[in-house]
């Protein structure tokens, strides 16, 4: 045999029977094809698929035509496997005259068949005749390309003997048709009518026909084909009857479709009716020229997807043979080397293209890439200047790779062209560019330069405080300004946390101040704010700013914080605000004055008038309501101005906005006049509020009529109260969470000048000429929002008019839920000899006060003080059915005698009176009844009836 043999294992090569075994063991390196390990992957796949068929089957492969076969093939040739691993040409010596030509067709791409051809094969003992039929066919390497054969048979040598013995009529036939390896058959055809085959009956079956066909002799003799194989298709009937109506032979190839099986055959006619049919099974072999065409396809797409992705590739690739000659390029590699892959001339000497290194030198074939991969070396990324014959230089990277074949050997060399042609012009613009840049840098640096020494002499010389800090808070640099303010040097703050420096850390707060801004700043955020600082030269104001330094990708990398003194502007602005208070409040005395000596001179006139005992009734009783009347008139002027102070004791109460407002619809008409038309806009039926009513009413008026005069008496009015969930914010102030009612009064006046807009609620400014107002009725609408919880905005605009909004906190209780006692009602007007005891401080008053009481029907005591009235309280116990106390009263005040005498004299009733106090207005009037003066006598006596009555009640 030849060759050794040595272990080798093969993942493909799985059983194969006996020669797959010696297949396992063969020592391949020792032939052309090398070790198994190294076999491409077809050479693997038809290996396998050779031995595990059962049809005589010889593969050969390589320049050789090395042989590898299976055991079927063994048994034909009765050695076993004396020539596996040897050339087909020298396996086949003996009839090689007769096989070259097939196998040179074959080499060259066709598929061809050796119908019945009788020779000896090499290593038969018996050298008897052997008749086989062979079909060759060509196999495909991993590139597509012919590398061998691969070639498959039966014998046909009993049936052909047995042929002449049929058609004779020979007697010892039937002995030689039971021993055939062929499935025989004999059979008659079967006529119709007219005359026609449309059938034919089994005569005779032999053994082998039973094995190849799986039924029995039984079931086939004396039936027809249709009978025994049902659905067996038309042509098996066509073919048999050319065969009895000619007398010509057919050798046919088919599969029959219900058995599942392939067969192989030939028929012939033996007189008569009747046929016989020689055929061996070939399905195994059909199956395994499956197995080679599905996997000469598979190779096919392969190679066509191989194909494609190269032609696609944006860089030029080509592969070369040992003979320099190109296998396959792709169009990018074609544009550069359309003609030769490798360094050459034309026929008349004349070079095809010259390529050049990075030194200018000539490339040599030796040092081409192309050329060292087939010498088995490898270069990657070498660039060179191709300079075609025909064209303009180009500047490419080439690489040379090596391809190893199955030996172990170059067999081809793959070339890799990129044009970098773009790419070194770039680069050499670049360079270009980084010169020019170089020169730029330098002559902006200088510049620069130049620029830093200008800031930092205005950093230096400003008198601003201004300072450089990291964006963690680090200060990195503080001008002269800022270091002679802390009378400190730059060493001794540079490095140190910005709020640890004595700019901050000598007023109390002002660091953790420092650390929260410098926060927000280091965030991309902007800081502003006026501060107090605790300096050596004493408290400065300061206007502190901070702002981020962010670079291209908005990362804050510094902080820049300035600071300006403003201390002495602070002090400028203050001598200016009091001075203009000053003039406001002359102004605002002026204005009083006037309107006070107007009232004055009607209770004058009137007074002196009263004095006449020739003074009819009628007129005196005019000229006494008169006098009524103007206090009342200056009650309410005092109201007006305690209300803008927020000094006035309101008289909180639940009620419904709206109500209110509907009542006094009616005298808001009046008061405004005919000519200008009131629209109501409100959206809710229940909107509560605590607050004073009355003057609720006083600030509804006082808008109507500032919005009256400033449309001129003439135009539209819109009222309009809706429910909104917090207070905006408003001049500056943070708004206000919770429900609030807003009563807005829109006109369509003149509007409000900007410059007059911010001193509108001032209590001493107006715009209207002396006699028209005092200039106190915005200002009574911001205190009596401000003293109940909520403010007033104004929106306005020129000649289009102005709208004022009250807002008021919202409440859900009623009035009725909201009072804390019923009152009883008032019965008669006189005192009925009750007991009061008057504290009042002031001795005009205090007699006034009880001569009026002893008047209506009181017993009085008075008491000069709060520690007075507590004494005669203690002394005349249940001796006094009431107090009556002024509230501002030196000591003790009348809210805290009233609350002593709650705690000591549960069950007895203050009643409180004040015509100002800061207490009521701050603190409230823990719910003492309390009467405002100048007071009534018929609201005195109300009141003090009242609270008596409810004593008793709870008694």
């Amino acid at each position: 045999m030849h060759g050794s043999r040595s272990p080798a294992t093969s993942p493909e090569i799985v059983d194969g029977g006996e020669m797959g075994t010696l297949m396992r063991a063969f020592d391949w390196a020792a032939t052309p094809l090398g070790p198994i390990e190294r076999w491409p992957h077809s050479l693997k796949t038809l290996a396998a698929a050779a031995l595990e068929s059962r049809v005589p089957t010889i593969l050969a492969w390589g320049p050789d035509l090395t042989c590898i076969y299976n055991d079927a093939y063994c048994f034909l040739l009765a050695s076993k496997a004396d020539t596996f691993g040897r050339p087909l040409r020298e396996a086949w010596a003996a009839a090689i005259n007769i096989l070259n030509p097939a196998i040179d067709r074959v080499l060259a791409g066709e598929a061809t068949s050796l119908e019945i051809a009788p020779f000896t094969l090499l290593g038969d003992v018996h050298s008897e005749r052997r008749f086989f039929k062979c079909h060759l066919s060509p196999v495909r390497d991993d590139h597509g390309r012919i590398a061998g054969l691969l070639s498959q048979g039966i014998e046909a040598s009993q049936g052909l003997a047995i042929q002449p013995a049929l058609c004779h009529g020979d007697i010892p036939w039937r002995s030689l048709f039971e021993r055939l390896h062929e499935g025989a058959l004999i059979g008659e055809v079967v006529r119709d009518p007219d005359g026609r085959i449309t059938d034919w009956r089994y005569l005779e079956v032999n053994p082998a026909w039973e094995e190849l066909v799986g039924i029995s002799r039984e079931a086939a003799v004396g039936h027809t084909l249709r009978e025994t194989i049902p659905g067996i298709e038309g042509e098996w009937v066509d073919e048999f009857a050319h065969v009895v109506e000619t007398g010509q032979p057919v050798t046919f190839t088919r599969q029959v479709g219900v058995l599942n099986r392939w067969y192989e055959g030939h028929a012939f006619h033996i007189g008569a009716e009747r046929f016989a049919v020689l055929f061996l099974e070939i399905t195994e072999r059909q199956q395994a020229k499956t197995l080679i065409s599905e996997t000469e396809a598979r190779l096919a797409m392969e190679r066509e997807r191989f194909t494609a992705l190269i032609n696609n590739l944006p860089v030029g690739v080509c592969f070369i043979d040992q003979d320099s000659k190109a296998l396959l390029s792709n169009p990018a590699f074609r544009r550069f080397l359309p003609d030769d892959p490798l360094p050459s001339r034309t026929p008349d000497g004349e070079e095809r293209w010259v390529a050049l290194d990075n030194d200018g030198k000539r490339l040599t074939r030796d040092r081409y890439p192309g050329i060292r991969a087939l010498r088995g070396e490898e270069s990657a990324g070498t660039e060179f200047r191709f300079r075609p014959s025909d064209g303009q230089e180009i500047w490419t990277r080439v690489s040379g790779v090596p391809v190893w074949n199955s030996e172990g050997q170059v067999g081809a060399a793959l070339v890799v062209i990129v044009d970098i042609n773009e790419q070194k012009r770039a680069q050499e613009a670049l360079e270009r560019l980084n010169e020019r840049l170089e020169a730029e840098v330098a002559q902006r640096t200088a510049e620069l330069r130049s620029s830093e020494a200008r800031l930092r002499t205005i950093f230096e010389t400003s008198y601003q405080y201004q300072w450089l800090m990291a964006p963690d808070g680090t200060l990195l640099d503080a001008n002269t300004s800022s270091l002679e303010g802390i009378q400190s040097a730059r060493e001794g703050v540079v490095g140190k946390p910005f709020r640890d420096t004595p700019w901050f850390t000598a007023t109390p707060g002002m660091p953790e101040t420092v650390r929260v801004a410098v926060a927000r700043v280091a965030g991309g955020e902007t800081m502003r704010q006026e501060i107090f600082l605790n300096l050596p030269s004493g408290q400065r104001a300061f206007d502190l700013s901070m702002r981020p330094v962010q670079n291209a990708g908005g990362e804050v990398v510094a902080i820049v914080p300035e600071a300006v003194d403003i201390t002495e502007r602070r002090h400028a602005e203050e001598a200016l605000r009091q001075s203009q208070k000053m003039e406001a409040v002359g102004q605002l005395t002026g204005g009083v004055a006037h309107d006070f000596n107007n009232l004055l001179t009607i209770i004058r006139s009137a007074t002196d008038l009263l004095r006449r005992s020739d003074l009819p009734e009628d007129r005196r009783q005019r000229y006494i309501e008169a006098i009524a009347d103007t206090v009342e008139r200056a009650s309410k002027l005092t109201g007006q101005l305690l209300a803008f102070a927020r000094r006035q004791a309101l008289k909180p109460e639940v009620f419904d906005v709206v109500e209110r407002i509907r009542a006094i619809i009616d005298m808001l008409r009046t008061v405004l006049g005919s000519r200008i038309q009131i629209v109501t806009d409100i959206g809710y039926e229940r909107c509560l509020v605590e607050a004073d009513a009355s003057q609720f009413e006083t600030a509804l008026v006082n808008m109507a009529v500032n919005a009256r005069d400033a449309m001129d008496g003439e135009g539209i009015l819109t009222i309009r109260v809706q429910g909104v969930m917090q207070m905006p914010p408003i001049r500056g102030h943070g708004g206000g969470a919770g429900s609030f009612i807003a009563v807005s009064l829109a006109d369509t006046g003149s509007g409000i000048p900007a410059d007059k807009l911010a001193r509108i609620f001032e209590p001493f400014y107006t715009t209207k000429e002396v006699g028209r107002g005092t200039g106190l009725g915005l200002s009574q609408v911001y205190g009596f929002a401000k003293q109940s919880g909520g403010d007033v905005d104004v929106e306005t605009e020129l000649r289009r008019g102005t709208t004022f909004t009250l807002y008021l906190p919202q409440v859900t209780h009623t009035a009725a839920e909201a009072a804390p006692h019923v009152r009883g009602a008032v019965q008669g007007d006189t005192g009925g000899g009750r007991s009061v005891l008057v504290v009042e401080d002031n001795v005009e008053v205090g007699t006034f006060s009880t001569q009026l009481l002893r008047d209506i029907g009181y017993e009085t005591t008075w008491a000069a003080n709060a520690d007075e009235a507590l004494k005669l309280l203690h002394e005349r116990m249940n001796g006094f059915d009431v107090v009556f106390s002024d509230v501002v009263m030196p000591g003790m005040s009348g809210v805290e005698l009233g609350q002593e005498i709650r705690r000591r004299f549960p069950c007895l009733p203050v009643v409180l009176t004040s015509g100002y106090s800061h207490v009521l207005a701050e603190e409230g009037r823990y719910g003492f009844e309390l009467l405002k003066k100048p007071y009534a006598v018929e609201e005195l006596s109300r009141v003090l009836q009242s609270v008596i009555q409810v004593r008793k009640g709870g008694a």
